[in-house]
Protein backbone atom coordinates (compact mmCIF):
# COMPACT_ATOMS: atom_id res chain seq x y z
CA UNK A 1 0.00 0.00 0.00
CA UNK A 2 1.54 3.44 -0.99
CA UNK A 3 2.54 5.87 1.79
CA UNK A 4 1.25 9.46 2.02
CA UNK A 5 4.64 10.73 0.79
CA UNK A 6 4.51 8.41 -2.21
CA UNK A 7 0.95 9.53 -3.03
CA UNK A 8 1.88 13.22 -2.79
CA UNK A 9 4.92 12.67 -5.02
CA UNK A 10 2.83 10.87 -7.63
CA UNK A 11 0.16 13.58 -7.48
CA UNK A 12 2.71 16.36 -7.91
CA UNK A 13 4.34 14.46 -10.78
CA UNK A 14 0.97 14.07 -12.48
CA UNK A 15 0.19 17.78 -12.07
CA UNK A 16 3.61 18.70 -13.47
CA UNK A 17 3.08 16.42 -16.48
CA UNK A 18 -0.36 17.98 -17.08
CA UNK A 19 1.16 21.49 -17.00
CA UNK A 20 3.86 20.44 -19.47
CA UNK A 21 1.26 18.91 -21.80
CA UNK A 22 -0.88 22.04 -21.62
CA UNK A 23 2.11 24.25 -22.39
CA UNK A 24 3.11 22.04 -25.31
CA UNK A 25 -0.47 22.08 -26.61
CA UNK A 26 -0.62 25.89 -26.34
CA UNK A 27 2.65 26.26 -28.19
CA UNK A 28 1.53 23.83 -30.88
CA UNK A 29 -1.77 25.63 -31.38
CA UNK A 30 0.01 28.99 -31.53
CA UNK A 31 2.36 27.71 -34.21
CA UNK A 32 5.57 29.36 -35.27
CA UNK A 33 5.82 33.02 -34.22
CA UNK A 34 4.70 35.30 -37.08
CA UNK A 35 7.29 37.37 -38.89
CA UNK A 36 7.23 41.11 -38.12
CA UNK A 37 4.68 43.09 -40.06
CA UNK A 38 6.42 45.11 -42.77
CA UNK A 39 5.47 46.63 -46.10
CA UNK A 40 7.25 43.70 -47.77
CA UNK A 41 5.16 41.18 -45.86
CA UNK A 42 1.84 42.96 -46.47
CA UNK A 43 2.56 43.24 -50.19
CA UNK A 44 3.72 39.64 -50.59
CA UNK A 45 0.81 38.19 -48.60
CA UNK A 46 -1.70 40.33 -50.49
CA UNK A 47 -0.24 39.22 -53.82
CA UNK A 48 -0.35 35.57 -52.75
CA UNK A 49 -3.97 35.84 -51.58
CA UNK A 50 -4.93 37.37 -54.91
CA UNK A 51 -3.13 34.65 -56.91
CA UNK A 52 -4.93 31.98 -54.90
CA UNK A 53 -8.35 33.57 -55.36
CA UNK A 54 -7.77 34.09 -59.09
CA UNK A 55 -6.70 30.45 -59.48
CA UNK A 56 -9.77 29.26 -57.56
CA UNK A 57 -11.91 31.34 -59.93
CA UNK A 58 -10.48 29.56 -62.97
CA UNK A 59 -7.58 31.87 -63.77
CA UNK A 60 -7.24 35.56 -64.59
CA UNK A 61 -9.73 37.44 -66.70
CA UNK A 62 -8.22 40.38 -68.51
CA UNK A 63 -9.91 43.72 -67.92
CA UNK A 64 -9.21 46.80 -70.02
CA UNK A 65 -10.57 49.41 -67.60
CA UNK A 66 -11.22 49.48 -63.86
CA UNK A 67 -13.49 51.64 -61.74
CA UNK A 68 -13.19 51.48 -57.95
CA UNK A 69 -16.22 52.86 -56.10
CA UNK A 70 -15.55 53.68 -52.45
CA UNK A 71 -18.53 54.29 -50.17
CA UNK A 72 -16.78 56.02 -47.30
CA UNK A 73 -17.96 54.48 -44.02
CA UNK A 74 -20.52 52.32 -45.86
CA UNK A 75 -20.79 49.35 -43.52
CA UNK A 76 -23.30 46.55 -43.85
CA UNK A 77 -25.84 48.23 -41.54
CA UNK A 78 -25.74 51.35 -43.68
CA UNK A 79 -26.20 49.31 -46.87
CA UNK A 80 -29.14 47.36 -45.41
CA UNK A 81 -30.89 50.48 -44.11
CA UNK A 82 -30.14 52.37 -47.34
CA UNK A 83 -31.74 49.79 -49.62
CA UNK A 84 -34.88 49.86 -47.50
CA UNK A 85 -34.83 53.68 -47.58
CA UNK A 86 -34.27 53.75 -51.35
CA UNK A 87 -37.05 51.23 -51.97
CA UNK A 88 -39.53 52.97 -49.69
CA UNK A 89 -38.70 56.30 -51.34
CA UNK A 90 -39.82 54.78 -54.66
CA UNK A 91 -42.94 53.23 -53.15
CA UNK A 92 -41.43 49.75 -53.50
CA UNK A 93 -40.87 46.88 -51.07
CA UNK A 94 -37.88 48.24 -49.18
CA UNK A 95 -36.80 44.95 -47.63
CA UNK A 96 -36.61 43.27 -51.05
CA UNK A 97 -35.22 46.28 -52.90
CA UNK A 98 -31.60 46.13 -54.04
CA UNK A 99 -29.20 48.98 -54.62
CA UNK A 100 -27.39 48.87 -57.96
CA UNK A 101 -24.23 47.26 -56.62
CA UNK A 102 -26.17 44.72 -54.55
CA UNK A 103 -27.14 43.19 -57.90
CA UNK A 104 -23.49 42.49 -58.79
CA UNK A 105 -22.76 38.77 -59.25
CA UNK A 106 -19.65 38.50 -57.04
CA UNK A 107 -19.18 39.48 -53.41
CA UNK A 108 -16.53 39.21 -50.72
CA UNK A 109 -15.55 40.56 -47.30
CA UNK A 110 -12.73 42.99 -46.49
CA UNK A 111 -10.89 43.17 -43.14
CA UNK A 112 -10.26 46.83 -42.42
CA UNK A 113 -7.92 47.08 -39.41
CA UNK A 114 -4.71 49.08 -39.76
CA UNK A 115 -1.24 48.26 -38.52
CA UNK A 116 -1.79 50.35 -35.38
CA UNK A 117 -5.58 50.53 -34.94
CA UNK A 118 -8.26 47.88 -34.52
CA UNK A 119 -10.90 50.34 -35.76
CA UNK A 120 -9.37 52.20 -38.70
CA UNK A 121 -9.49 55.63 -40.30
CA UNK A 122 -9.92 56.47 -43.98
CA UNK A 123 -6.29 57.32 -44.70
CA UNK A 124 -4.67 54.00 -43.85
CA UNK A 125 -7.53 51.95 -45.28
CA UNK A 126 -7.58 53.72 -48.65
CA UNK A 127 -3.80 53.49 -48.78
CA UNK A 128 -4.17 49.71 -48.37
CA UNK A 129 -6.66 49.55 -51.25
CA UNK A 130 -4.57 51.80 -53.50
CA UNK A 131 -1.08 50.36 -52.79
CA UNK A 132 -1.51 46.74 -51.68
CA UNK A 133 0.16 47.50 -48.33
CA UNK A 134 -1.54 48.03 -44.97
CA UNK A 135 -0.27 51.00 -42.98
CA UNK A 136 -0.93 53.24 -40.00
CA UNK A 137 -3.89 55.51 -39.34
CA UNK A 138 -3.38 58.96 -40.77
CA UNK A 139 -0.87 57.85 -43.43
CA UNK A 140 -1.45 58.55 -47.12
CA UNK A 141 0.63 56.55 -49.62
CA UNK A 142 3.34 55.86 -47.01
CA UNK A 143 4.18 52.55 -45.33
CA UNK A 144 4.10 51.87 -41.59
CA UNK A 145 7.82 52.43 -41.01
CA UNK A 146 7.36 56.21 -40.93
CA UNK A 147 6.24 58.28 -37.95
CA UNK A 148 3.06 60.31 -38.12
CA UNK A 149 3.66 63.94 -38.96
CA UNK A 150 7.39 63.37 -39.50
CA UNK A 151 8.20 64.17 -43.11
CA UNK A 152 11.82 62.97 -42.97
CA UNK A 153 10.79 59.58 -41.58
CA UNK A 154 8.60 59.02 -44.66
CA UNK A 155 11.46 59.43 -47.12
CA UNK A 156 12.10 56.12 -48.80
CA UNK A 157 8.77 54.74 -47.59
CA UNK A 158 6.34 56.09 -50.20
CA UNK A 159 4.27 53.58 -52.15
CA UNK A 160 3.01 53.85 -55.75
CA UNK A 161 -0.76 53.87 -56.07
CA UNK A 162 -3.12 52.24 -58.55
CA UNK A 163 -3.71 55.63 -60.13
CA UNK A 164 0.02 56.24 -60.53
CA UNK A 165 0.56 52.77 -61.95
CA UNK A 166 -2.24 53.41 -64.42
CA UNK A 167 -0.61 56.64 -65.56
CA UNK A 168 2.76 54.92 -65.92
CA UNK A 169 1.09 52.17 -67.96
CA UNK A 170 -0.44 54.65 -70.39
CA UNK A 171 -3.96 54.40 -68.99
CA UNK A 172 -5.94 57.59 -68.43
CA UNK A 173 -6.71 58.06 -64.74
CA UNK A 174 -9.13 60.08 -62.65
CA UNK A 175 -10.55 60.64 -59.18
CA UNK A 176 -14.08 61.79 -58.32
CA UNK A 177 -15.49 62.56 -54.88
CA UNK A 178 -18.21 64.44 -53.04
CA UNK A 179 -15.62 65.42 -50.43
CA UNK A 180 -12.67 67.75 -50.88
CA UNK A 181 -10.47 66.35 -53.62
CA UNK A 182 -7.59 66.59 -51.13
CA UNK A 183 -9.43 64.64 -48.42
CA UNK A 184 -8.06 61.29 -47.23
CA UNK A 185 -9.74 58.96 -49.73
CA UNK A 186 -9.05 60.87 -52.98
CA UNK A 187 -5.63 61.98 -51.74
CA UNK A 188 -4.66 58.32 -51.35
CA UNK A 189 -5.02 57.86 -55.11
CA UNK A 190 -2.22 60.33 -55.95
CA UNK A 191 -0.64 61.62 -52.70
CA UNK A 192 2.12 60.70 -50.28
CA UNK A 193 2.42 62.14 -46.77
CA UNK A 194 2.69 60.79 -43.22
CA UNK A 195 -0.18 63.09 -42.22
CA UNK A 196 -3.64 63.12 -43.80
CA UNK A 197 -4.27 66.69 -42.64
CA UNK A 198 -1.71 68.29 -44.98
CA UNK A 199 -4.33 69.20 -47.59
CA UNK A 200 -3.11 72.75 -48.38
CA UNK A 201 0.26 74.40 -47.79
CA UNK A 202 -1.18 76.38 -44.87
CA UNK A 203 -1.60 73.04 -43.04
CA UNK A 204 2.07 72.02 -43.26
CA UNK A 205 4.35 72.70 -40.29
CA UNK A 206 7.62 74.51 -41.16
CA UNK A 207 9.73 71.42 -40.49
CA UNK A 208 7.70 69.40 -43.01
CA UNK A 209 8.22 72.08 -45.64
CA UNK A 210 11.97 72.16 -44.92
CA UNK A 211 12.10 68.35 -45.24
CA UNK A 212 10.53 68.51 -48.71
CA UNK A 213 6.92 67.45 -48.13
CA UNK A 214 4.22 69.06 -50.24
CA UNK A 215 0.52 69.54 -49.58
CA UNK A 216 -1.99 67.31 -51.36
CA UNK A 217 -3.40 70.08 -53.56
CA UNK A 218 0.09 70.76 -54.93
CA UNK A 219 0.81 67.03 -55.26
CA UNK A 220 -2.38 66.54 -57.26
CA UNK A 221 -1.45 69.22 -59.79
CA UNK A 222 2.08 67.84 -59.99
CA UNK A 223 0.66 64.37 -60.64
CA UNK A 224 -1.32 65.76 -63.58
CA UNK A 225 1.76 67.48 -65.02
CA UNK A 226 3.66 64.20 -64.65
CA UNK A 227 1.11 62.56 -66.95
CA UNK A 228 -0.50 60.46 -64.22
CA UNK A 229 -3.85 62.20 -63.64
CA UNK A 230 -6.35 63.49 -66.20
CA UNK A 231 -9.63 64.01 -64.34
CA UNK A 232 -10.18 65.39 -60.83
CA UNK A 233 -13.73 66.27 -59.71
CA UNK A 234 -14.78 67.17 -56.17
CA UNK A 235 -14.67 69.95 -53.60
CA UNK A 236 -11.92 71.90 -51.87
CA UNK A 237 -11.72 74.81 -54.30
CA UNK A 238 -10.06 77.31 -51.97
CA UNK A 239 -7.09 74.99 -51.41
CA UNK A 240 -6.11 75.61 -55.03
CA UNK A 241 -6.48 79.40 -54.87
CA UNK A 242 -3.94 81.94 -53.56
CA UNK A 243 -4.72 83.48 -50.17
CA UNK A 244 -7.09 86.42 -50.44
CA UNK A 245 -8.60 85.48 -53.80
CA UNK A 246 -12.42 85.52 -53.47
CA UNK A 247 -14.27 82.30 -54.15
CA UNK A 248 -16.19 82.59 -57.46
CA UNK A 249 -19.43 81.23 -56.01
CA UNK A 250 -19.65 81.68 -52.23
CA UNK A 251 -19.35 85.09 -50.65
CA UNK A 252 -17.02 85.24 -47.67
CA UNK A 253 -14.76 82.38 -48.80
CA UNK A 254 -11.21 83.05 -49.98
CA UNK A 255 -8.21 81.15 -51.26
CA UNK A 256 -6.02 79.48 -48.63
CA UNK A 257 -2.65 79.09 -50.34
CA UNK A 258 0.14 80.93 -48.55
CA UNK A 259 2.67 80.20 -51.31
CA UNK A 260 0.77 82.51 -53.67
CA UNK A 261 0.35 79.81 -56.32
CA UNK A 262 -2.75 79.62 -58.44
CA UNK A 263 -3.07 75.86 -58.89
CA UNK A 264 -6.13 76.20 -61.11
CA UNK A 265 -3.99 78.24 -63.53
CA UNK A 266 -1.33 75.53 -63.29
CA UNK A 267 -3.93 72.92 -64.31
CA UNK A 268 -5.00 75.05 -67.26
CA UNK A 269 -1.45 74.92 -68.64
CA UNK A 270 -2.02 71.23 -69.35
CA UNK A 271 -2.93 70.35 -72.97
CA UNK A 272 -6.64 70.45 -73.85
CA UNK A 273 -7.52 71.32 -70.27
CA UNK A 274 -10.78 72.58 -68.76
CA UNK A 275 -11.70 73.93 -65.35
CA UNK A 276 -15.32 74.07 -64.12
CA UNK A 277 -16.79 75.06 -60.78
CA UNK A 278 -20.54 74.36 -61.05
CA UNK A 279 -22.93 71.78 -62.48
CA UNK A 280 -23.99 73.97 -65.39
CA UNK A 281 -20.40 74.28 -66.58
CA UNK A 282 -19.76 70.55 -66.08
CA UNK A 283 -22.66 69.48 -68.27
CA UNK A 284 -21.41 71.84 -71.00
CA UNK A 285 -17.97 70.20 -71.21
CA UNK A 286 -17.18 68.68 -74.60
CA UNK A 287 -15.57 65.40 -73.54
CA UNK A 288 -14.29 64.71 -77.05
CA UNK A 289 -12.18 67.87 -76.93
CA UNK A 290 -11.07 67.58 -73.29
CA UNK A 291 -8.00 65.66 -72.16
CA UNK A 292 -7.59 67.15 -68.66
CA UNK A 293 -10.68 68.07 -66.63
CA UNK A 294 -10.62 69.76 -63.21
CA UNK A 295 -13.89 70.43 -61.41
CA UNK A 296 -13.97 72.05 -57.97
CA UNK A 297 -17.59 72.57 -56.98
CA UNK A 298 -17.42 73.90 -53.43
CA UNK A 299 -14.94 75.77 -51.22
CA UNK A 300 -14.94 72.65 -49.01
CA UNK A 301 -16.94 69.41 -49.34
CA UNK A 302 -19.89 69.31 -51.73
CA UNK A 303 -23.22 69.77 -50.00
CA UNK A 304 -25.22 66.71 -49.03
CA UNK A 305 -27.39 65.60 -51.95
CA UNK A 306 -30.55 66.30 -49.94
CA UNK A 307 -29.43 69.88 -49.26
CA UNK A 308 -28.39 70.31 -52.89
CA UNK A 309 -31.92 69.41 -53.96
CA UNK A 310 -33.65 71.39 -51.22
CA UNK A 311 -31.66 74.57 -51.84
CA UNK A 312 -31.53 74.11 -55.64
CA UNK A 313 -27.74 74.46 -55.70
CA UNK A 314 -25.72 74.45 -58.90
CA UNK A 315 -23.60 71.50 -57.76
CA UNK A 316 -23.39 68.23 -59.71
CA UNK A 317 -24.55 64.89 -58.40
CA UNK A 318 -22.05 62.09 -57.95
CA UNK A 319 -23.69 60.33 -60.91
CA UNK A 320 -23.16 63.39 -63.13
CA UNK A 321 -19.49 63.65 -62.15
CA UNK A 322 -19.01 59.92 -62.71
CA UNK A 323 -20.60 60.10 -66.16
CA UNK A 324 -18.40 62.99 -67.29
CA UNK A 325 -15.25 61.37 -65.92
CA UNK A 326 -15.96 58.19 -67.87
CA UNK A 327 -16.69 60.16 -71.05
CA UNK A 328 -13.33 61.97 -70.84
CA UNK A 329 -11.26 58.94 -69.82
CA UNK A 330 -12.76 56.34 -72.16
CA UNK A 331 -11.27 58.05 -75.22
CA UNK A 332 -7.82 56.82 -74.25
CA UNK A 333 -7.11 53.80 -76.47
CA UNK A 334 -5.14 51.96 -73.77
CA UNK A 335 -7.95 52.08 -71.20
CA UNK A 336 -8.46 53.91 -67.94
CA UNK A 337 -8.57 53.79 -64.13
CA UNK A 338 -11.18 55.73 -62.16
CA UNK A 339 -11.83 56.04 -58.43
CA UNK A 340 -15.24 57.37 -57.34
CA UNK A 341 -15.93 58.16 -53.68
CA UNK A 342 -19.22 58.77 -51.94
CA UNK A 343 -17.44 60.77 -49.26
CA UNK A 344 -20.39 62.32 -47.51
CA UNK A 345 -21.87 59.00 -46.39
CA UNK A 346 -19.14 59.04 -43.79
CA UNK A 347 -19.73 62.68 -42.83
CA UNK A 348 -23.43 62.14 -42.21
CA UNK A 349 -22.70 59.13 -40.03
CA UNK A 350 -20.12 61.08 -38.03
CA UNK A 351 -22.82 63.74 -37.56
CA UNK A 352 -25.22 61.10 -36.20
CA UNK A 353 -27.77 61.82 -38.96
CA UNK A 354 -29.09 58.58 -40.44
CA UNK A 355 -31.32 60.31 -43.00
CA UNK A 356 -28.45 62.02 -44.82
CA UNK A 357 -26.27 58.92 -44.56
CA UNK A 358 -28.91 56.78 -46.25
CA UNK A 359 -29.68 59.43 -48.85
CA UNK A 360 -25.97 59.77 -49.69
CA UNK A 361 -25.76 55.97 -50.04
CA UNK A 362 -28.72 56.09 -52.44
CA UNK A 363 -26.95 58.79 -54.50
CA UNK A 364 -23.77 56.70 -54.45
CA UNK A 365 -25.69 53.69 -55.79
CA UNK A 366 -27.08 55.85 -58.59
CA UNK A 367 -23.51 56.76 -59.58
CA UNK A 368 -22.65 53.05 -59.69
CA UNK A 369 -25.70 52.44 -61.89
CA UNK A 370 -24.58 55.24 -64.22
CA UNK A 371 -21.15 53.65 -64.55
CA UNK A 372 -22.70 50.26 -65.31
CA UNK A 373 -24.79 51.79 -68.09
CA UNK A 374 -21.86 53.65 -69.65
CA UNK A 375 -19.39 50.76 -69.54
CA UNK A 376 -21.53 47.91 -70.88
CA UNK A 377 -19.49 45.71 -73.21
CA UNK A 378 -16.24 47.67 -72.74
CA UNK A 379 -14.23 45.17 -70.68
CA UNK A 380 -14.55 47.21 -67.49
CA UNK A 381 -14.04 45.73 -64.04
CA UNK A 382 -16.16 47.60 -61.46
CA UNK A 383 -15.37 47.07 -57.78
CA UNK A 384 -17.53 48.59 -55.04
CA UNK A 385 -16.35 48.58 -51.45
CA UNK A 386 -15.97 50.66 -48.28
CA UNK A 387 -12.93 51.73 -46.33
CA UNK A 388 -14.51 51.08 -42.92
CA UNK A 389 -17.83 50.90 -41.12
CA UNK A 390 -19.62 53.04 -38.49
CA UNK A 391 -21.61 52.47 -35.30
CA UNK A 392 -25.07 52.73 -36.88
CA UNK A 393 -27.43 50.15 -35.35
CA UNK A 394 -30.54 48.52 -36.86
CA UNK A 395 -32.58 47.01 -34.02
CA UNK A 396 -35.92 46.34 -32.39
CA UNK A 397 -38.64 44.22 -34.00
CA UNK A 398 -40.27 46.61 -36.48
CA UNK A 399 -43.04 45.11 -38.59
CA UNK A 400 -42.42 44.46 -42.27
CA UNK A 401 -42.65 47.71 -44.24
CA UNK A 402 -42.03 49.91 -41.19
CA UNK A 403 -40.53 53.29 -42.10
CA UNK A 404 -36.79 52.68 -41.75
CA UNK A 405 -36.39 56.21 -40.35
CA UNK A 406 -39.41 56.01 -38.07
CA UNK A 407 -40.33 54.64 -34.67
CA UNK A 408 -40.37 50.89 -34.19
CA UNK A 409 -43.95 49.72 -34.72
CA UNK A 410 -44.38 46.06 -33.98
CA UNK A 411 -43.40 43.59 -31.31
CA UNK A 412 -41.47 44.63 -28.22
CA UNK A 413 -39.87 41.22 -27.78
CA UNK A 414 -39.04 38.14 -29.82
CA UNK A 415 -41.62 36.01 -27.95
CA UNK A 416 -44.55 38.41 -28.33
CA UNK A 417 -47.50 36.48 -29.74
CA UNK A 418 -49.78 39.50 -29.96
CA UNK A 419 -48.51 42.75 -31.43
CA UNK A 420 -50.22 45.81 -30.01
CA UNK A 421 -51.13 48.77 -32.16
CA UNK A 422 -48.87 51.79 -32.07
CA UNK A 423 -45.14 52.15 -31.39
CA UNK A 424 -43.24 49.50 -29.47
CA UNK A 425 -42.14 50.60 -25.99
CA UNK A 426 -38.91 50.26 -24.07
CA UNK A 427 -38.71 49.18 -20.40
CA UNK A 428 -39.58 52.75 -19.39
CA UNK A 429 -42.66 52.79 -21.59
CA UNK A 430 -41.18 55.14 -24.19
CA UNK A 431 -41.04 54.67 -27.98
CA UNK A 432 -37.75 54.25 -29.83
CA UNK A 433 -36.43 54.26 -33.39
CA UNK A 434 -35.23 51.37 -35.53
CA UNK A 435 -31.93 53.12 -36.23
CA UNK A 436 -29.53 54.39 -33.59
CA UNK A 437 -25.86 54.92 -32.90
CA UNK A 438 -23.54 53.37 -30.33
CA UNK A 439 -21.95 56.79 -29.81
CA UNK A 440 -21.99 60.31 -31.17
CA UNK A 441 -23.74 63.69 -30.96
CA UNK A 442 -27.23 62.18 -30.68
CA UNK A 443 -26.78 61.58 -26.93
CA UNK A 444 -29.81 63.22 -25.31
CA UNK A 445 -28.07 64.97 -22.42
CA UNK A 446 -27.88 68.76 -22.55
CA UNK A 447 -24.99 70.38 -24.40
CA UNK A 448 -23.72 73.92 -24.77
CA UNK A 449 -25.60 74.05 -28.11
CA UNK A 450 -28.88 72.19 -27.55
CA UNK A 451 -31.02 71.43 -24.46
CA UNK A 452 -31.62 67.97 -23.04
CA UNK A 453 -33.74 65.81 -25.31
CA UNK A 454 -33.64 64.83 -28.95
CA UNK A 455 -30.86 66.46 -30.95
CA UNK A 456 -30.96 67.95 -34.43
CA UNK A 457 -28.47 68.35 -37.25
CA UNK A 458 -26.02 69.96 -37.03
CA UNK A 459 -25.11 69.42 -33.40
CA UNK A 460 -21.59 70.76 -32.92
CA UNK A 461 -21.32 70.50 -29.15
CA UNK A 462 -18.39 71.86 -27.22
CA UNK A 463 -19.47 70.27 -23.92
CA UNK A 464 -22.09 67.71 -22.89
CA UNK A 465 -23.89 66.95 -19.62
CA UNK A 466 -25.35 63.70 -18.35
CA UNK A 467 -28.99 62.76 -18.91
CA UNK A 468 -31.14 64.08 -16.07
CA UNK A 469 -34.67 63.27 -17.24
CA UNK A 470 -34.34 59.87 -18.89
CA UNK A 471 -34.84 59.03 -22.54
CA UNK A 472 -36.76 61.63 -24.56
CA UNK A 473 -40.36 61.11 -25.65
CA UNK A 474 -39.99 60.77 -29.43
CA UNK A 475 -42.86 61.19 -31.88
CA UNK A 476 -43.02 59.68 -35.34
CA UNK A 477 -42.86 63.14 -36.89
CA UNK A 478 -39.68 63.95 -34.97
CA UNK A 479 -38.01 60.69 -36.00
CA UNK A 480 -38.81 61.26 -39.69
CA UNK A 481 -37.45 64.81 -39.71
CA UNK A 482 -34.37 64.88 -42.01
CA UNK A 483 -32.49 66.82 -39.31
CA UNK A 484 -33.29 64.38 -36.49
CA UNK A 485 -30.24 62.80 -34.85
CA UNK A 486 -30.81 59.22 -33.77
CA UNK A 487 -30.10 58.53 -30.12
CA UNK A 488 -26.51 57.66 -29.20
CA UNK A 489 -25.63 55.59 -26.14
CA UNK A 490 -22.22 57.21 -25.52
CA UNK A 491 -21.85 61.00 -25.76
CA UNK A 492 -19.19 62.05 -28.25
CA UNK A 493 -18.83 65.25 -30.24
CA UNK A 494 -18.49 63.11 -33.37
CA UNK A 495 -19.63 59.53 -33.94
CA UNK A 496 -16.82 57.04 -34.54
CA UNK A 497 -15.97 54.43 -37.13
CA UNK A 498 -16.77 50.76 -36.64
CA UNK A 499 -14.21 47.98 -36.86
CA UNK A 500 -16.12 45.11 -38.50
CA UNK A 501 -15.54 43.74 -42.00
CA UNK A 502 -17.05 45.59 -44.93
CA UNK A 503 -18.39 44.32 -48.23
CA UNK A 504 -16.89 44.06 -51.71
CA UNK A 505 -19.17 43.83 -54.73
CA UNK A 506 -17.73 43.24 -58.22
CA UNK A 507 -18.76 42.77 -61.84
CA UNK A 508 -16.98 42.59 -65.20
CA UNK A 509 -13.76 40.84 -66.27
CA UNK A 510 -11.87 39.70 -63.17
CA UNK A 511 -14.86 40.00 -60.84
CA UNK A 512 -15.17 36.28 -60.15
CA UNK A 513 -11.90 36.38 -58.15
CA UNK A 514 -13.71 38.45 -55.49
CA UNK A 515 -14.97 35.66 -53.26
CA UNK A 516 -14.35 34.80 -49.63
CA UNK A 517 -12.66 37.09 -47.14
CA UNK A 518 -9.58 39.23 -47.81
CA UNK A 519 -7.28 41.53 -45.98
CA UNK A 520 -8.16 44.94 -47.37
CA UNK A 521 -4.80 45.40 -49.13
CA UNK A 522 -5.51 42.32 -51.30
CA UNK A 523 -8.05 44.38 -53.31
CA UNK A 524 -5.12 46.16 -55.00
CA UNK A 525 -3.58 42.84 -56.00
CA UNK A 526 -6.84 41.35 -57.27
CA UNK A 527 -7.11 44.31 -59.64
CA UNK A 528 -3.46 44.63 -60.71
CA UNK A 529 -3.00 40.94 -61.45
CA UNK A 530 -5.94 40.98 -63.89
CA UNK A 531 -5.08 44.12 -65.86
CA UNK A 532 -1.98 43.29 -67.91
CA UNK A 533 -0.86 46.89 -68.36
CA UNK A 534 -0.98 47.57 -64.62
CA UNK A 535 0.90 44.39 -63.82
CA UNK A 536 3.56 45.24 -66.41
CA UNK A 537 3.96 48.72 -64.91
CA UNK A 538 4.47 47.17 -61.49
CA UNK A 539 7.10 44.80 -62.85
CA UNK A 540 8.95 47.70 -64.48
CA UNK A 541 9.28 49.16 -60.98
CA UNK A 542 11.14 45.97 -59.94
CA UNK A 543 8.23 44.60 -57.91
CA UNK A 544 8.09 41.20 -59.65
CA UNK A 545 10.07 37.98 -59.53
CA UNK A 546 11.64 36.20 -62.50
CA UNK A 547 8.23 34.76 -63.42
CA UNK A 548 6.58 38.19 -63.61
CA UNK A 549 4.67 37.73 -60.35
CA UNK A 550 4.41 40.79 -58.05
CA UNK A 551 6.19 39.89 -54.81
CA UNK A 552 7.64 43.10 -53.31
CA UNK A 553 6.48 46.71 -52.98
CA UNK A 554 8.23 49.29 -55.15
CA UNK A 555 9.01 52.60 -53.48
CA UNK A 556 8.77 55.99 -55.11
CA UNK A 557 11.33 58.78 -54.71
CA UNK A 558 11.11 60.54 -51.35
CA UNK A 559 9.85 63.92 -52.58
CA UNK A 560 6.78 64.59 -54.71
CA UNK A 561 7.46 66.41 -57.98
CA UNK A 562 7.24 70.17 -57.76
CA UNK A 563 4.32 72.12 -59.16
CA UNK A 564 5.41 73.76 -62.43
CA UNK A 565 6.39 77.40 -62.08
CA UNK A 566 3.81 80.06 -62.86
Amino acid sequence: MPTDTTSRTARFAGQALLIVLLLCSARASAGTPAAPETAQRWFAEGAAAARKAIAEAGGPQRARNVIVFLGDGMGFTTVAAAHIYAGQRLGADGERFRLSFERFPYTAFSRTYETDQQTPDSAGTMTAIMTGVKTRAGFIGVDQAARRGDCRSAQGHTLPTLLELAGRAGLAAGAVTTARITHATPAATYGHNPERGWEVDADLPPEAVRAGCGDFAAQMIASAHAGLLRVALGGGRTEFMPAGQPDPQHEGFFGQRLDGRDLVAAWLRLPRSRYVWNATQLTAVDAARTRHLLGLFNPSHLEYDYDRRRRKLDEPTLAQMTAMAIEVLRRNRKGYFLMVEGGRIDHALHAGNAFRALDETRAFAEAVAEAVRRTAGTGTLIVVTADHSHTLTFAGYPRRGNDILGLVTGASGSYDAVVRAGPARDALGRPYTTLGFANGPGYSGASDRQPEGSKHHPHLAGSVEGIAQGRPQITGAQARDPDYLQEAAVPLKEETHGGEDVGIWARGPGARAFHGEFEQNAIFHLIVQQIPRLRAALCRLDACDAHGLPVRPPHLPAAAPAVPAR
